[in-house]
């Protein structure tokens, strides 16, 4: 967006915002900006006093009652409490001690203002608890209400910046172990079930309110600051001797480090969490009570170091949005973006205590780069800061952008200002928003005020704009070839007049192998290289070599082959990541990146940037090679992937390899030698498979079609000891069968929203599906498939849309997919935009297919 009309906007919301308690707030579906910012200056002292009396058996109704005190500050409209439920579930309602009618319209319960009085005033309700976001299981629920789902469970003031107190109390069976953010103050046995009162909340939003509720394992330990509970599900003795203590361990080093680097003791009165084997995402803030999907924490002795990192940085992601997104919370969620940047960023500089034999440089690029630059290539790419009218399109929101692009921009932000610049400014940020709510305009404010430089007109294109530059040289030679004239210059990909204001590092070599580190230093449209390079006459030029630069950079293409051999391994990686796009936007063939890359995996030794290219050429061969070329370098892939695990290389390595060729090696020799591993006939030395790459296993030669399938999916099943992941196997043996009937049968169930409920599962069994080489027989699913996007976010969480669509049509490469997305895109000339940006940027492959592969 141009910086003048986001200005222009600005002033029209502002104008809205002074002239909303003036006018009647007209009610729509969710939770609008008019609303709720007018609900902001109308409602204050919110505490919600609840009880949730939980049955043994999943299908009955949870009954419920809600008391909340509050405090009106004017009574110019009614007071309208969010429920995104039936009414139905409404059963009685009073006012200050009097009953009333209940009255629910679109989606919200309407407080008659004749019933309120300015100052203090108490509504109760008794229901029945919403189960749009209580996600229940047998023997065991939680709930997850980011961003607008806790008017799914409860009636509540459904946005961020109404902060609020809870006093929760849960009846429950009697065996189940519960878990909340406040401490559990005292239990009442009642028959089969205990009554567990919790205590006073510590201030938060909405949607970082939670319970988790069931069977499971309990430890409780002190790593140092306090005692911590964590609750789990696993029974692999060996993942619990080998993850517990060391998921307590990085807890407590995220807050040592947070507690310094914001100077603020930890803010909240417990920091308990949970392992949930079908969660949703890999973690969620929830205050007191954080939850993570249990495969993301529970790993085995052979675990990698770069599994291990993820668990790391994950775990100090959430412990990082303690600070930033729970003690500060943003105003809006337009500006959910701030609470997951500074928790990646945070992650980042946490991970050099925790591994301080990591390259933290190049895990940094390794794991923001790509992946940033999936979405900001694309159709459907956004800016990081977007625009958000009602709360319940801010699921939409959520995306790479956020999690890998801001963290990027903020590293360049910091070198910007200095280090030293940038923690006074969070410091302050910190303890001037505690316990309150802030925007990024308020944050800039604070850092602009510290800096020499325009860090607004810098943050208007850097936040408030999308996509990336493309940097080109401009290069004159005299008769004697030296260099004359050497200026980089900078565009936009997208062919707007944005320029990115960055710094990064570009390294000159002649042709007898003399180097010369050039630094960039704040490019703005141009950088003058020329005088640097007096008497250097450079044959090559390794662009962004120490991975901080943003965008799409020149490559020589007669030097690609030699990028394996760079030392640096910052510069190394960059290099690959760098063809790869240069790939994309066509300056140089998919089947020549393909070579480069398999020739580099041959002698890598470095885990990340093995298990990024193993990524891409994997990605090349599925999405980007033709048939024809398919075929003529499977076999070549197989057996030099092979030999590469009979050779002597450590445990990582070899398992990254192993990945790869799991995925191709789908020939008949291939299949027999991926049977004879499964079955533990053939032994590879120093590759570990657990009971998870197993199960995997058994899932590709299930796909490939191996003639003893159904006996190994039938074995499978014995080896699984966990009984979450038996039944998650179960479940998927449909997408698995090699009868096209029952797949179909299984495919168009999913099409129904009552089996999507587990959305991790759904997303796995959807791959399963559309693989590649069944993508003949599921084609015909894709027309539907994009049918049912617009209720997959209604009735899904905020990731699962887009991941409804990665999971099907985004495993295509062919015409016709290329033609069913098309006729799509012409039959809804009017569709939604935030979910045609979701369309664009998983299709991007799929569009860009038709011209790589001619």
């Amino acid at each position: 967006m141009k910086y003048s009309l986001y200005f222009f906007l600005c002033l029209v919301v502002l104008a809205s915002c002074n002239n909303i308690t003036t006018k009647k707030v007209e009610l729509e579906k969710g939770i609008s900006f008019e609303l709720a910012t007018y609900r902001k200056q109308q409602i204050a002292d919110v505490v919600y006093n609840l009880h949730f009396k939980i049955p043994k058996e999943k299908t009955t109704s949870i009954a419920s009652n809600l008391t909340v005190n509050f405090t009106v500050n004017d009574l110019k409209n009614d007071v309208f409490l969010d429920f995104n439920e039936d009414v139905s579930k409404l059963k009685t309602l009073k006012i200050n001690g009097n009953k009333s009618v209940i009255n629910h319209q679109k989606e919200h319960v309407i407080i008659d203002k004749k019933n309120l009085i300015l100052g203090k005033n108490t509504v109760e309700l008794f229901f029945d608890a919403g189960e749009k976001s209580l996600n229940r299981n047998d023997d065991f629920l939680y709930t997850l209400l980011v961003p607008d789902r806790a008017s799914t469970l409860f009636p509540c003031f459904d946005q961020p910046d109404i902060k609020a107190k809870y006093n929760l109390r849960i009846t429950a069976p009697k065996d189940w172990q519960v878990l909340a953010g406040g401490f559990e103050e005292n239990s009442l046995e009642l028959d089969r079930f205990i009554e567990h009162t919790f205590a006073t909340t510590d201030l938060m939003s909405s949607y970082l309110f939670s319970f988790v509720a069931g069977k499971f394992t309990v430890t409780t330990k002190n790593p140092g600051a306090f005692d911590m509970r964590f609750l789990y599900r696993e029974t692999n003795e060996e993942k619990i001797t080998e993850s517990v203590d060391e998921v307590f361990k990085i807890h407590q080093n995220a807050i040592d480090f947070l507690e310094d680097y914001t100077a603020v003791k930890f803010p909240f009165q417990k920091m308990d969490f949970a392992a949930i084997p079908p969660f949703q995402y890999g973690g969620m803030e929830h205050v007191g009570a954080i939850q993570y999907r249990q495969s993301s924490l529970f790993l085995d002795k052979n675990a990698t170091q770069n599994g291990k990192l993820k668990r790391a940085k994950l775990i100090a992601h959430e412990t990082s949005h303690m600070w930033f997104g729970d003690l500060v919370t943003m105003k809006w969620f337009n500006d959910v973006w701030m609470k997951e940047v500074f928790a990646n960023f945070m992650a980042d500089k946490i991970m050099n205590p925790v591994f301080p034999e990591v390259n933290h440089q190049l895990n940094f690029m390794m794991s923001h780069y790509p992946s940033a630059y999936s979405e900001d290539r694309t159709k459907g790419t956004n800016a990081i800061r977007q625009y958000l009218g009602n709360l319940k399109n801010a699921g939409s929101l959520y995306g790479r952008i956020i999690y890998n692009k801001a963290p990027i921009m903020m590293r360049q932000l910091e070198y910007l200002l200095g280090e030293v610049i940038f923690k006074e400014g969070m410091q302050e940020y910190i303890k001037t928003y505690a316990n309150s709510n802030a925007d990024w305009n308020e944050l800039v404010s604070i850092l602009d005020e510290k800096s020499t430089r325009d860090i607004k007109k810098w943050s208007d294109v850097w936040v408030n704009s999308s996509g990336r530059p493309v940097f080109y040289e401009e290069i004159e030679y005299n008769e004697e070839g030296n260099v004359t004239k050497f200026i980089l210059h900078q565009k936009a990909e997208d062919g707007s007049d944005k320029i990115w204001t960055q710094s990064f590092k570009i390294k000159l070599i002649d042709k007898v192998g003399a180097q010369k580190i050039i630094n960039i230093k704040n490019i703005e449209k141009s950088f003058e290289i020329t005088s640097q390079i007096k008497d250097f006459k450079p044959q090559q030029v390794l662009y962004n070599v120490n991975g901080f630069g943003y965008g799409v950079f020149p490559i020589y293409k007669d030097e690609i082959y030699s990028y394996k051999n760079i030392n640096d391994e910052v510069s190394r990686g960059y290099q690959f990541i760098n063809l790869y796009e240069n790939m994309l936007v066509g300056n140089v063939s998919s089947l020549v990146t393909y070579q480069v890359l398999l020739d580099a995996i041959k002698i890598e030794k470095n885990e990340l940037i093995t298990n990024y290219l193993s990524g891409r050429i994997q990605n090349i061969f599925w999405t980007f090679l033709t048939e024809e070329q398919q075929n003529k370098i499977q076999n070549k892939t197989e057996d030099a992937v092979l030999r590469l695990l009979e050779e002597d290389l450590p445990k990582n390595i070899k398992k990254t390899l192993f990945g790869l060729y799991k995925s191709v090696a789908f020939s008949e020799k291939g299949k027999t030698n991926l049977y004879e591993i499964w079955s533990k006939k053939k032994i590879i030395q120093n590759l570990f498979l657990n009971e998870n790459d197993d199960a995997s296993l058994a899932t590709k030669l299930a796909i490939f079609k191996h003639p003893k399938a159904i006996e190994i999916l039938e074995e499978q099943q014995t080896r699984i000891s966990n009984s979450d992941r038996l039944e998650r196997f179960k479940w998927l043996l449909p997408s698995l069968s090699n009868d096209q009937v029952v797949r179909n049968h299984f495919m168009k169930s999913l099409l129904e929203k009552e089996n999507r409920d587990k959305e991790s599962w759904v997303q796995t069994a959807l791959n399963n599906i559309h693989h590649p080489l069944r993508q003949k027989s599921s084609i015909k699913y894709l027309k539907p498939i994009l049918n049912k996007l617009e209720e997959v976010q209604l009735t899904g969480d905020i990731f699962f849309p887009k991941g409804w669509l990665t999971s099907s049509i985004g495993n295509y490469s062919s015409k016709e997919a290329h033609a069913i997305l098309q006729q799509f895109l012409e039959e809804n000339l009017g569709y939604n935009p935030i979910l045609l940006k979701k369309l664009h940027q998983t299709t991007d492959n799929l569009e860009r297919a038709q011209s790589i592969k001619k």
